[in-house]
């Protein structure tokens, strides 16, 4: 214990010598919720970490010509205007612990089933440089989710951003829980993202992974809906800093974020407390920049590690083509599009084979799967062309060529139905359509 005093004095006395004891101060011009204007703090920086008169904690958000504005992350007591404000001079930094796999944590390094701390931690930038092109390699080694018709179809490769998309209560959240209960015994680390979610929402994800064994290998980063949106606007780009911090070691990650979509509502919510000149559906200008440098960070890095993405984004009445969505799509090397009028009929997973893209394709399969993946496509979107035709049509009407196209097509998509949490390994997949299509 005396050597611990004995170090602190040492450098408390050392940051009096170089003058880095000296911080600026300044006073709460203004409340908005959980912005807080400031004055006097000309000299703080975008993203530094700043104390109000000990009562909250947060970061430089915006800055003005006159003003800075601070959000919240924590708050212990009231704020008053005229309170003073304290800059740090240290960029704002999240808190993880290597102990955090099997738990529900958060950005500050807190186990949220039990409040504690853990004991071993570390301070991880959660701004930080996109990985250089140079240091990339190519996307090639396959991510195998067990299911049919994502691993056949629009394959998903280490390194990949896959978007999953589709409107509420269509299966989205559960591929990535397929996803990440695939991955049991093949070496990665998998990280839920859970932006907004209710605390019921994300015990549920829990404890369906608990019991099948993937929260060995999982850990789930929370922020609920309670949070102050200053935490929840955070916490992706958290966790895709413990995601960047295991690749640069060698290891393979899959990151799932739950939604992008909300996380933009939330953006937009801060922005228009900051004063930041609206843009489309009133979303902050920079809402496309915020989004891109946050998947940028999914790559399969040159030493051997990977960062696998699969942002998920909620539509309402199966567009699409909306605001965030569009820009998500642009962002990521393709999408599953999941469809409400699938899942009503029990096709599941609800997958619209004919506007989902994988822009990687057989790059990421293997030479049989590839093989096999490319016939069943082909088959079955020629099926799903004639099937709004011909679907109630009288079979004796039909030529026998476009019958056995209708019946083929109609066996194919229903070998693509498959039940959750019961992934398919892809040796069994490479044979479930044999005798359905001619591998000529």
């Amino acid at each position: 214990m005396s050597k611990h005093v004995e170090e602190l004095v040492d450098r408390k006395c050392r940051e009096i010598v170089d003058r880095k004891n000296i911080h600026e101060v300044g006073r709460v011009a203004g409340i908005k919720n959980y912005i807080i204007e400031v004055e006097g703090l000309d000299g703080a920086g975008y993203f530094e970490k700043i104390i109000i008169d000990g009562k909250a904690e947060g970061y430089v958000s915006t800055i003005g010509r006159n003003r800075i504005y601070v959000a919240l992350i924590r708050k212990t007591d009231e704020i008053y205007v005229g309170d003073a404000v304290h800059a740090t001079g240290v960029e704002f930094k999240g808190v993880f612990s290597p102990d955090s796999i099997g738990h529900i944590v958060d950005m500050f390094g807190v186990d949220r089933m039990n409040d504690q701390k853990f004991d071993n931690t570390v301070e991880l930038a959660i701004e930080t440089p996109p990985i250089p092109i140079m240091d990339r390699g190519n996307v090639k080694r396959p991510m195998q989710t067990g299911v049919t018709g994502i691993d056949m179809i629009y394959p998903v490769g280490k390194g990949q951003r896959q978007l999953i998309i589709g409107d509420k209560r269509t299966g989205k959240t559960q591929l990535c829980l397929d996803a990440i209960v695939n991955q049991k015994g093949r070496d990665m680390i998998c990280i839920y993202i859970a932006v907004g979610k209710t605390k019921k929402e994300i015990k549920n994800v829990f404890y369906e992974l608990l019991k099948r064994g993937a929260m060995e290998y999982t850990i789930i980063i929370s922020a609920f809906n309670d949070e102050f949106p200053p935490v929840i606007k955070t916490t992706p780009f958290m966790g895709l800093a413990v995601a960047e911090k295991y690749m640069l070691e060698g290891k393979d990650v899959l990151v799932c974020i739950d939604d992008l979509k909300r996380h933009a509502d939330v953006c937009r919510e801060i922005g228009l407390l900051t004063g930041t000149v609206p843009g489309r559906d009133a979303y902050p200008s920079d809402i496309f920049y915020t989004h891109a440098r946050l998947l940028e960070r999914g790559c399969q890095h040159k030493d051997g590690g990977s960062i696998t993405i699969l942002p998920i984004c909620e539509t309402k009445g199966g567009d699409i083509t909306d605001y965030i969505s569009s820009n998500i799509i642009s962002i990521t090397d393709g999408q599953i599009v999941l469809s409400a009028k699938n899942f009503e009929k029990g096709n599941k997973p609800a997958i619209e084979y004919g506007l989902s893209v994988s822009r990687l394709g057989g790059a990421v399969q293997t030479r049989e799967m590839k093989q096999v993946g490319a016939v069943v496509r082909r088959e079955l979107l020629a099926y799903l062309e004639k099937c709004d035709v011909y679907e109630l049509a009288n079979e004796d009407e039909m030529s026998p060529e476009l019958l056995k196209s209708m019946r083929n097509g109609k066996a194919i998509r229903n070998k693509l139905r498959q039940y959750k949490f019961s992934p398919i390994p892809p040796e069994e997949m490479q044979h479930m359509f044999d005798g359905l299509v001619d591998l000529g």
